[in-house]
């Protein structure tokens, strides 16, 4: 019975995974805006990758030679998916929204560029 509902929910894993992982790659094919782009590997593919990866580590820990890299790849991939995609959106965003880039504070704690043009301070580089 064990062995059965294993098979069942890997098979179900497999397919929510692929269906997941084919409507990431095709909205990375369609969509026209970079931005828009992001969504479809971030979202979908991220859940497909995940969900197949948990196929995996049914099938490992089924067979009782379980480990925890399937554990550790999905948490990877879950953490640094999204934040690779916020900070390509952000370029993005930067480059089509700013044609000079904007004055960093005086104090320090945040710089986009360094031109020393708008600069605010008197320090030459």
């Amino acid at each position: 019975m064990t062995a059965a509902l294993a098979d069942i929910a890997i098979a179900l894993s497999l397919v929510v995974g692929g269906l997941f992982t084919l409507v990431g790659s095709y909205g990375l094919l369609k969509l026209d805006d970079p931005v828009k782009r992001l969504h479809a590997p971030t979202k979908a593919g991220t859940l497909g990758v995940g969900a197949l990866l948990l196929a995996s580590m049914i099938e490992a820990f089924a067979e009782r030679s379980g480990s925890m890299q399937e554990i550790l790849v999905i948490a990877f991939l879950f953490v640094t998916a999204p934040v690779s995609a916020h900070f390509i959106a952000k370029v993005n965003i930067h480059r089509r929204h700013c044609d000079t880039p904007p004055v960093p504070p005086v104090d320090g704690t945040w710089a986009t560029l360094d031109v020393p043009q708008l600069r605010t301070d008197d320090k030459a580089p």
